[in-house]
């Protein structure tokens, strides 16, 4: 079955950085875009970012540009989001998930992982 695990998160002061990772399997990793989202405390999911399933094209949500890279490398079956400048704001669950339609940019999801917590706190 698909099973995406996440890891890298953690208690990081503001203007930090983290490297997550989802170690995905259960399915062709190579055939599907994924992408990255985020909930915070009492906050509904949100769409952080998405990668095609080549790694050619990626795409942000305003809050996070020019600050988070998303990448992918196929044959580890693994995704990546590198994220600096965090703020207090950035503070949520990150999730990595499959978009049920394929496209990167997708905010509707058949599969995700169980999260991983980043705090950031001075």
């Amino acid at each position: 079955q698909v099973q995406l695990v996440e890891s890298g998160g953690g208690l990081v002061h503001p203007g930090g950085s983290l490297k997550l990772s989802c170690l995905a399997s259960g399915f062709t990793f190579s055939d599907w875009a994924m992408s990255w989202a985020r909930q915070a405390p009492g906050q509904g999911l949100e769409w952080v970012s998405g990668i095609t399933y080549g790694g050619s094209i990626t795409a942000y949500a305003d809050f996070v540009k020019n600050r988070f890279t998303v990448s992918r490398d196929n044959a580890k079956n693994t995704l990546y989001l590198e994220m600096n400048s965090l703020k207090d704001e950035d503070t949520a669950v990150y999730f990595c998930a499959r978009p049920s339609d394929n496209w990167y940019r997708s905010t509707t999801y058949d599969h995700r992982g169980q999260g991983t917590q980043v705090t950031v706190s001075s």
